[in-house]
């Protein structure tokens, strides 16, 4: 099967069995290795993405599911300078990661609640990301990191 769609803003024709998901699309065919695959239930939130600008997981995503649909990754979130995306920039800044496994999708996630929320408290920051999980941080950092990203986008 033929499916088209965006990624990170270049349409791409992928030719795939019909039961690919999209994460093995994004990493084996397309090789964006960034989008991260942890436990295969959806339950760690590794291997978020935005499709049409809404954080999904897409270890739980057929590729068929994301046919015309722009998807950005973490390779994608940058500028084509390499300037890092504001909420990147605020990650780094406030030390909200550590080993780094989680990173991408909770960098992707935490853009798009600052999309739907852009004044998210605290509170409503851990439980937007609570699908998204860290064994490393504690969690304080990235809350800080997301408030700090939230303030640079809206710049």
């Amino acid at each position: 099967m033929q499916v088209q769609l965006k990624v990170n803003g270049k349409a791409v024709t992928v030719d795939a069995a019909p039961h690919t998901l999209l994460v093995q699309t994004l990493r084996e065919h397309l090789k964006l290795t960034g989008t991260h695959v942890g436990c295969d239930t959806a339950q760690c939130g590794a291997c978020t993405v935005l499709m049409d600008g809404r954080a999904v997981k897409s270890c739980n995503m057929l590729l068929a599911q994301a046919a015309g649909s722009e998807v950005t990754t973490i390779e994608g979130l940058a500028a084509a300078d390499g300037t890092m995306h504001p909420m990147q920039a605020a990650f780094k800044d406030c030390h909200g990661l550590q080993c780094g496994f989680c990173t991408p999708g909770m960098v992707l996630s935490a853009v798009s609640l600052c999309h739907s929320h852009p004044n998210a408290s605290a509170t409503e920051i851990r439980e937007n990301l609570e699908g998204n999980l860290c064994r490393c941080t504690g969690y304080q950092n990235i809350v800080k990191a997301v408030q700090q990203g939230a303030v640079a986008m809206k710049a």
